[in-house]
């Protein structure tokens, strides 16, 4: 593990694990951690908690979730499958419930990120958009009709 922080922690690695729910908790490694938590707070409105070199908090929607510079994971068994840009972010779609697709789309395309789909009333009951993030996480806000 290489960690690049310059400054202390708001708070011990120990104490922020112990305080997350119950339930699915993200973590994403991504290569730009500045690009990363810019798109995430100027691009899909969430809150940054806390931010530096190697590791980010984020709330979105009422959950938290948190990313990782792929620096400080080289001790981690994800390396090897990190290693190549083009498995990350596979097959996975980011769904955020409760965001307002227009919105969210209109940001994206402003800041130069790539709207895989646009705003559209999909037949399973919500309006959705298909955004592409950095490290090519696909990001879909959905509100319901």
């Amino acid at each position: 593990m290489v960690m690049k922080r310059t400054r202390i922690p708001w708070m011990k690695a120990e104490d922020f694990g112990r305080s997350l729910p119950h339930g699915l908790g993200v973590n994403l490694l991504v290569t730009d951690m500045a690009a990363m938590e810019v798109f995430c707070r100027d691009v899909l409105g969430a809150r940054i908690i806390y931010a530096d070199e190697d590791f980010a908090a984020i709330e979105l929607l009422g959950s938290v979730f948190m990313l990782h510079a792929d620096h400080s994971y080289l001790d981690n068994p994800m390396t090897g499958v990190t290693s190549g840009a083009e498995t990350r972010g596979a097959g996975i779609e980011l769904r955020l419930y409760g965001a307002d697709p227009d919105a969210v789309e209109k940001k994206a395309a402003a800041l130069g990120h790539i709207v895989l789909a646009g705003s559209i009333d999909k037949p399973h009951g919500l309006r959705e958009c298909y955004v592409v993030g950095p490290d090519g996480y696909i990001f879909v806000p959905s509100v319901r009709i």
